[in-house]
């Protein structure tokens, strides 16, 4: 009786013991499940984390821009008793562009802000007969932001389709049109070549290779096309770019020409430059300048071989400065109030007519026009 009463015990003990540790061992695996989650969640927050830094390093790394900018107009020239007429280009807020504060001054004289068909903003002004010429002088005053385009992931998605409001960017214009010489141009170039940004690329380079900067040319050039095949192939930045935008267009990618002024210095009144995009779907817009490429070989005697050259070729497709002011976009436009004169080749320049005959908006000392830029510290 006493050796199973023993047994009995031992037995009890042996239970409780057990029992003990299979609890020690559960609460074991119920502690490293939850060090596991802890551990789970600690690394998706630091990726998160990384994340975030990783975005603002790369936002801290794009150079941004910003100031403020006067344009005075001065008409002041011409006599009495001549109806005078006015349009300025006015800047708008874009993806890598913020413009605010714009105000104006235009004294006594008739001004407005009107937009063309293109979605141009202008501030139009106007003096009648008996307006004094000295009264005919108009500020334009407005802070800028702007910010260096980084080259994004270039992604082409063939089945995307190309939206309604970029479809008018692969029509003709008058410099710009779509005809034998320069679709049987487009195809030479881009031969071999089956996708948009392989062709979009053939093309750049292409340009790059034929084409060079003429300081001789006036203002930025008219950008024709097929006089520039046939003659000498050289121009400013409006000729080379809109080359490069022609023959993107003959292969049925897209493309256009921003006309602005860089915001590089104090006074920038012979500052006016453009450049181009083309659209790739899957992407959307992308930064081509190859005028600033050739600027650069003429201004630094570089030959078109040499690394500095191939760095700068690189650096324009897809990426973009941040000293530039886009003032306008398009070609053969109509202005708002319509203009007497023939449709604008582009509008990146004041605009002016006195009695109806159109001024030479390329001699600002003529003209007389300035354009000023204060760098915000």
């Amino acid at each position: 009786m006493k050796k199973s009463l023993k047994v009995m015990l031992l037995l009890g003990t042996v239970g409780m013991l057990m029992a003990a540790c299979g609890n020690k061992a559960a609460s074991n695996v119920e502690t490293s499940a939850k060090g596991t989650e802890k551990s789970t969640e600690s690394v998706a927050a630091t990726e998160k984390s990384t994340e975030k830094e990783t975005e603002k390093a790369e936002a801290s790394e794009k150079k941004v821009v910003e100031g403020a900018v006067n344009n005075t107009v001065d008409l002041s020239k011409y006599e009495k008793g001549k109806k005078v007429r006015l349009w300025i280009p006015v800047p708008q807020s874009s993806e890598y562009q913020t413009v605010e504060d714009v105000k104006y001054d235009a004294g006594n004289a008739k001004a407005e802000m009107n937009t063309d068909d293109w979605g141009n903003k202008m501030l139009y002004v106007e003096w009648d007969e008996n307006a004094e010429p000295a009264d005919r002088v108009v500020k334009l005053d407005l802070q800028v932001k702007r910010e260096e385009i980084v080259r994004p992931e270039l992604k082409e998605d063939d089945k995307a389709e190309i939206p309604a409001d970029v479809k008018k960017y692969l029509e003709p214009s008058k410099n710009l049109p779509l005809n034998d010489q320069v679709k049987n141009k487009a195809a030479e170039v881009t031969e071999g070549k089956t996708t948009d940004l392989e062709k979009a690329r053939a093309i750049y380079d292409w340009v790059i290779a034929n084409m060079n900067r003429d300081e001789s040319v006036k203002g930025c050039g008219e950008g024709d096309v097929c006089a520039l095949l046939d003659t000498t192939m050289t121009g400013k930045c409006t000729d080379i770019n809109s080359m490069f935008v022609a023959l993107c267009r003959a292969s049925g990618i897209p493309a256009r020409e921003h006309f602005g002024i860089r915001i590089n210095a104090e006074d920038i009144t012979k500052n006016q430059h453009c450049w181009a995009e083309f659209y790739l779907k899957g992407t959307g817009w992308v930064s081509a300048d190859p005028a600033d490429v050739l600027k650069a070989v003429l201004k630094n005697n570089w030959t078109k071989d040499q690394t500095e050259t191939k760095e700068k070729q690189e650096y324009y497709f897809g990426n973009c400065d941040a000293e530039r002011m886009i003032l306008s976009d398009g070609r053969d436009l109509t202005l708002n109030p319509a203009q007497d004169g023939e449709a604008l080749n582009d509008f990146g320049y004041p605009y002016a007519e006195v009695d109806g005959v159109k001024l030479d908006n390329y001699t600002p000392d003529q003209f007389v026009y300035t354009y000023s830029f204060a760098k915000k510290a």
